[in-house]
């Protein structure tokens, strides 16, 4: 099994985990290919057997990686989307960083889950991307998003108008800071916290959420995943923000945009004793008393 890692940064605490998961791969015999930044940060930290292989982007991915390890937290997990793209390379996710819904595995599970890959007994969970259409380039070859599409106010403290239409039809104008449309994975991210709902990943439907919307009654909306969302946008100023989970795009109002269901799909390994459920009790801590 060939399995290639990715980092972004680590903090000199994570170096004993991130040493501990190298020889957890090596002496189960799995061969390493390693994102170039990540390598040369870490080489000075670690001993390997064999110098590895090294990749910088998607381009250069190999396409027999059987899986890809994303070290850090959900940031460096939506990296590593735009690295495997259609190529139907799976993504685990080991949490170095706090929340974790996608990079779900704790440091204290590290060891079972390498264990339940080497015996196979882990599950692949296909997640629903979003695609950007727009009328100029953006976000270099790669117009898609796990968690979510946004849209935000960018050079005045005012709020933008957002005229958004389902498959053509007038939906509704929002005057907010700005306006998220959110995939399922998405739905426990920035949705989440401007008030959206927590949409199992399985659901096929998208959430459109207002960020700090001026009408009080304006509230989130799921919507079937096979409409398309079309947006025009409206402001004091000509330029706006539009991001791809962590990706930024300067935009002006001049821009056609219309984000929709991507034809392919991500895959993310979840070891058998993980499901979507145990993470949303354990990250929302539901049904703990926390009143101590």
């Amino acid at each position: 099994m060939l399995v290639a890692l990715y980092n972004r940064t680590f903090e000199e605490q994570d170096i004993p985990t991130i040493q501990h998961i190298l020889q957890m791969l090596e002496s189960h015999g799995l061969q390493m290919v390693f994102y170039k930044g990540f390598y040369e940060r870490i080489a000075p930290h670690v001993q390997l057997k064999v110098k590895p292989a090294l990749f910088t982007g998607k381009f250069d991915l190999p396409p027999h990686v059987d899986m890809l390890f994303s070290l850090g937290g959900d940031g460096t997990m939506l990296d590593t989307v735009s690295f495997v793209g259609n190529s139907n390379i799976p993504l685990i996710g080991i949490n170095l960083g706090r929340l974790g819904f996608l990079a779900a595995i704790p440091e204290e599970e590290v060891e079972a889950a390498i264990l339940s890959l080497v015996r196979g007994s882990y599950t692949l969970e296909k997640r629903t991307l979003l695609h950007l259409d727009a009328s100029i380039p953006l976000f270099d070859g790669s117009p898609y998003a796990l968690n979510e599409f946004t849209l935000h106010r960018k050079d005045s403290s005012s709020m933008i108008k957002i005229h958004t239409y389902l498959n053509g039809e007038f939906l509704n104008t929002y005057w907010a800071d700005g306006l998220i449309v959110a995939t399922p994975t998405g739905s426990t991210g920035y949705s989440l916290s401007c008030g959206g709902p927590v949409v199992f990943p399985q659901t096929s439907s998208f959430v459109i959420t207002p960020v700090a919307p001026h009408n009080l009654n304006t509230r989130s909306i799921v919507v079937p995943d096979d409409n398309v969302i079309s947006f025009e946008v409206e402001g004091r100023t000509e330029q706006f923000l539009c991001t791809l989970d962590a990706r930024t795009e300067t935009i002006t109002s001049s821009v056609q945009l219309a984000v929709k269901k991507e034809n392919f799909t991500i895959s993310l390994v979840r070891p058998d004793e993980h499901n979507f459920l145990k993470t949303i009790r354990q990250k929302l801590y539901w049904g703990i008393d926390r009143r101590n």
